[in-house]
């Protein structure tokens, strides 16, 4: 989706916004910290800068991390790394980034649940070490396909998947044993692309934004049924 013209920011635009909280910074100094890597401001054909608001938050960081904390920008520029693959800067000097902890499947669910949120990403270590899962029991779930890898790293619902069977391993549940979660998770998926189809059909942006609706609002339906189903069944067992 193209940024609308005024979305963009001069240097020195830039330059005014920082200069009530960074008093001593100047265009030498962010073209500096350009050069550093720790920005990457676009530019237009004739070779100006155009600087968004997330370039913006990124200055304010590094700027700030330099003149509060003292980190070195190497220090910083790791710690930007980890804010975009959305993990926490470590606490510590010389820590490893912290994994968020992510929504639950317990509790409520409502159609925002199944916003899009894919912002973590993470390397398979950060995964097992953030889950509690071992090296096999990972493996095994990638094979029966209940966690997958995008592109080179793992994302907000494979941990969510790995949090929730580390924790059913402890009633003696193995992977193995989950792939009818899958199967079902899969059937409902197809479900609801059946009802959805029709919308996206009409290839204009009213049926992309109903269909975008009623998939939230069904995948919430959906949840809700499972689990009063489950409840049904576990009320028989007493």
């Amino acid at each position: 989706m193209s940024v609308p013209a005024r979305a963009y920011l001069s240097i020195g635009e830039v330059l005014a916004k920082l200069r009530n909280d960074f008093p001593d910074v100047t265009i030498s100094k962010i073209r500096f910290l350009e050069s550093e890597g720790l920005i990457e401001p676009q530019r237009t054909p004739s070779g100006y800068r155009k600087f968004t608001n997330h370039d913006l938050d990124r200055l304010r960081y590094v700027l700030g991390a330099q003149r509060d904390q003292y980190l070195p920008l190497k220090v910083i520029k790791d710690h930007l790394e980890a804010l975009d693959r959305g993990l926490q800067p470590p606490a510590l000097p010389g820590g490893s980034p912290r994994v968020p902890r992510v929504a639950s499947v317990d509790g409520v669910m409502t159609p925002e649940s199944f916003n899009d949120q894919s912002d973590l990403r993470l390397s398979r270590e950060e995964l097992i070490e953030a889950t509690g899962l071992a090296e096999r029991q990972l493996s095994e779930l990638e094979s029966y396909g209940l966690i997958s890898i995008r592109g080179r790293h793992y994302e907000n619902d494979a941990l969510s998947v790995g949090r929730a069977v580390a924790a059913m391993a402890g009633f003696g549940i193995e992977p193995r044993h989950l792939r009818a979660f899958k199967s079902a998770a899969d059937r409902e998926v197809g479900l609801i692309e059946q009802v959805i189809t029709p919308l996206l059909r009409q290839r204009n942006s009213e049926g992309r934004e109903r269909a975008d609706e009623v998939q939230k609002e069904l995948a919430s339906l959906s949840v809700a049924l499972h689990a009063a189903l489950v409840r049904t069944g576990l009320r028989r067992m007493r």
